[in-house]
C-alpha cells in the first residue's frame, strides 16, 4: 500500500477506529503517550513512517529527507525533551519541498507563527524558543528507528494521526486493520443514527437483558454479552 492510498483509506476512518481494529485483531496497541498536540487545529494525516532521532543538529533530519517518499511522515525522537525545541521553520519549509506530509515529534517546535503560515501538519508535546544548545553523539543507527514514548517505530510501520493522537500499524498488518476498521465504523455509524432516531445504546445492546443474565451468572463480562449480540463497541 503506497501513501496515497493509505490517506484515502483512512479518511472517514479515526486514530480510535484504528485501535480498536488492532484490539479486535489481537495486535498490540504501538501508540504516542497522551498529550500529542495538533500546531493547526484538525488537523489529520496518515502515510509510512520515516523515522529519525534527534542528537542537536538539523543535518539528521535533511539526511532523512534525502530518503523520503511523496506523503512519508518525518517521526523524529527528541526523548520527549520539554526544555528546547528541535524543529523549525526551516526544517518544516524543507520537509514540504521534499512532499513530506507531517512531522510528529516526540518533542517541542518552535517558530509557531511561521510554521503556522507554512501550513505542514506538525504534531508535538510543545513549543519552546530555545532550539538545542548541545550536540550529542548520534548512535550508528539515527534513520530508520525512532522511540516515541514506549514505542519503537520503524520504516517498516505506517502512522495515522488526528486529534486524538498517533498510532503505528505495521506494513504487514495494514490491510487487515483497515478492514477491520471499516466494520468498526459501519457498525458505530449505525448505532449512532439509531440513536439519534430515538432508539438509545441501553435498548440496542439489550442492556437490562445483560443485567438479569449477570445477576445469574456474576462472571458474565459485558463483551461477553456484545460479543454473542455481535454488536461489539468496546473491541
Amino acid at each position: 500500500m503506497d501513501n496515497k492510498e493509505c490517506t484515502e483509506q483512512f479518511s472517514q476512518l479515526s486514530t480510535p477506529m484504528i485501535a480498536d481494529a488492532c484490539v479486535r485483531l489481537k495486535l498490540a496497541v504501538r501508540s504516542m503517550p497522551a498529550g500529542l498536540t495538533a500546531l493547526i487545529p484538525g488537523s489529520k494525516v496518515a502515510g509510512q513512517a520515516l523515522p529519525v532521532k534527534h542528537y542537536g543538529s538539523v543535518d539528521i533530519f535533511l539526511e532523512a529527507m534525502l530518503q523520503a517518499k511523496p506523503g512519508d511522515i518525518l517521526c523524529i525522537d527528541d526523548r520527549g525533551r520539554n526544555d528546547q525545541a528541535c524543529i523549525g521553520d526551516l526544517t518544516a519549509l524543507e520537509a514540504a519541498s521534499y512532499g513530506i506530509a507531517a512531522m510528529l515529534v516526540w518533542g517541542c517546535h518552535r517558530d509557531t507563527d511561521e510554521l503556522v503560515r507554512i501550513g505542514l501538519p506538525i504534531f508535538s508535546y510543545g513549543r519552546h524558543p530555545s532550539g538545542p544548545l548541545k550536540l550529542e553523539v548520534a548512535e550508528p543507527k539515527s534513520i530508520g528507528v525512532a522511540q516515541l514514548g514506549s514505542t519503537t517505530v520503524e520504516s517498516n510501520d505506517f502512522v495515522f494521526i488526528d486529534s486524538d493522537g498517533a498510532v503505528f500499524v505495521h506494513k504487514d498488518h495494514i490491510s487487515d486493520v483497515f478492514a477491520t476498521a471499516k466494520q468498526i465504523y459501519a457498525a458505530e455509524s449505525k448505532q449512532a443514527q439509531l440513536v439519534r432516531d430515538g432508539q438509545n445504546l441501553h435498548s440496542q445492546l439489550m442492556f437490562d437483558d445483560y443485567l438479569k443474565k449477570r445477576a445469574a451468572e456474576p462472571a458474565l463480562t459485558f463483551r461477553e454479552h456484545l460479543r454473542a449480540l455481535a454488536k461489539s463497541i468496546e473491541e
